[in-house]
C-alpha cells in the first residue's frame, strides 16, 4: 500500500507540473486583441465593411475611374503581402485587395463556416458592394482557386485573370492525404513563432530573402483572438470539388506565373494547369528560377513588373480593338 501511495503522489505531481506548464505556455502564447493588431497593421488606406455578417478589412487604391484589379491572397497570408503589386499598379489601375475570413485583420467568421461556398459568397458580396462591374482578378495559392471559381460562378464579370502558383491541384492532393487531426487544435492555445517561420522558410526558394519582420507579421496576425481555430477549421472544411472542369471552362486571357523552386504547388503542376486552360482565349506563362511558393512575399516586386507589362499590353489590345472600324 505504501508503494501505491508513493506512485499516486508521483503521478499527481507530474499531472500538476504538466498543468502548470500548460497554463504558463498558454499565457505566453495568449491571443493578441484585434484592436492592437489593427493599430499596428492598418493604415490610412485600411477600410472595413460588413459583408454577409463579417467585418471585412480591405484597401482600395488608385484612380476610381481606372481599370480595376482585385487581388486575392493565399492561405495563411493577408492583403499586406500584395504591397509591392499595389505600389506597381496603383498609378494607372484601381487596386482592390481584402483579407479573407480567418486571415489578416478580418479574422474569424462567427458562423464557423469556412467552406469554399461560404468564401465565395462573401467574396461575391464584397465585390458587389464595391460597385465594380467588370475587372481583372489576380490570385495566388488559395486565392487562385477563389479567382477561378468566381469567374465560373459569375460569367462575364472577369475580363482577364492572373494566376500565381494557384495551388488548386495541390489543395486536392492535401485533402486526399487526410483531414486535419484533432491534435492540431492545440495550436488554439500554444503556437510558437517557429511554426510560421517554418512555413515561410519552406515556401521561399531563397531563404535569404525571408525577413524577421515578415515572420513577426505572420505570427502576430495568426495570434489574433480566434484566428488559429478559424484557420484550422478552414483547412478541415476545404473541398474544391471538380476544380479541373472549372479550369477547362475558362475562356478569357490568362497570365500564369510560377516559381520554379515551388515545393508546395510543385513547378510540374504548371504544365498540367496549362493543359486544363485549353479553352482560355490566350495564355502567357512566365516562370521564376529560384522562387518558391510564397512568391508574392519572396519576389513580389520582380513579378509585379511582369504583371504591369501584361496588363498594359492587354489594355493596348483592347483599345486597338475598340478603335478599329466595324
Amino acid at each position: 500500500m505504501k508503494f501505491l501511495r508513493v506512485v499516486a503522489w508521483i503521478l499527481c505531481g507530474l499531472a500538476a507540473v504538466t498543468l502548470v506548464s500548460f497554463l504558463i505556455a498558454a499565457w505566453i502564447y495568449r491571443d493578441i486583441p484585434a484592436t492592437e493588431l489593427e493599430a499596428k497593421y492598418g493604415n490610412q488606406e485600411s477600410r472595413f465593411m460588413n459583408v454577409a455578417g463579417v467585418r471585412i478589412h480591405y484597401r482600395d487604391e488608385g484612380p476610381r475611374d481606372a481599370p480595376v484589379i482585385v487581388l486575392v491572397h493565399a492561405n495563411f497570408a493577408s492583403l499586406l503581402g500584395w504591397e509591392s503589386w499595389a505600389e506597381a499598379l496603383k498609378d494607372s489601375y484601381r487596386v482592390i485587395r481584402f483579407d479573407m475570413t480567418s486571415h489578416g485583420l478580418t479574422g474569424p467568421d462567427s458562423t464557423g463556416d469556412y467552406t469554399l461556398d461560404r468564401t465565395m459568397e462573401i467574396t461575391e458580396k464584397f465585390i458587389d458592394a464595391m460597385g465594380i462591374d467588370t475587372f481583372t482578378v489576380a490570385g495566388t495559392s488559395l486565392g487562385g482557386t477563389v479567382s477561378v471559381l468566381y469567374d465560373h460562378r459569375n460569367p462575364g464579370r472577369v475580363e482577364q485573370m492572373i494566376l500565381l502558383s494557384p495551388g488548386s491541384l495541390e489543395g486536392k492532393a492535401q485533402k486526399a492525404r487526410g483531414d486535419v487531426p484533432d491534435s492540431a487544435y492545440i495550436l488554439k492555445y500554444i503556437m510558437p513563432r517557429a511554426l510560421p517561420e517554418f512555413m515561410l522558410r519552406s515556401g521561399f526558394g531563397d531563404k535569404g530573402e525571408l525577413t524577421d519582420a515578415l515572420i513577426d507579421r505572420w505570427y502576430e496576425l495568426w495570434m489574433r483572438d480566434g484566428q488559429r481555430e478559424a484557420q484550422l477549421d478552414r483547412l478541415r472544411q476545404y473541398d474544391s470539388g471538380d476544380i479541373e472542369s472549372v479550369y477547362r471552362q475558362l475562356d478569357l486571357p490568362v497570365l500564369l506565373l510560377w516559381g520554379e523552386a515551388n515545393t508546395t504547388a510543385k513547378f510540374e503542376q504548371a504544365e498540367e494547369v496549362m493543359h486544363l486552360l485549353e479553352n482560355a482565349e490566350s495564355i502567357k506563362f512566365i516562370s521564376y528560377p529560384g522562387v518558391g511558393h510564397m512568391a508574392v512575399q519572396e519576389a513580389g516586386a520582380e513579378i509585379a513588373i511582369d504583371v504591369r507589362e501584361w496588363l498594359d499590353s492587354q489594355a493596348a489590345i483592347a483599345n486597338k480593338s475598340e478603335a478599329s472600324p466595324d
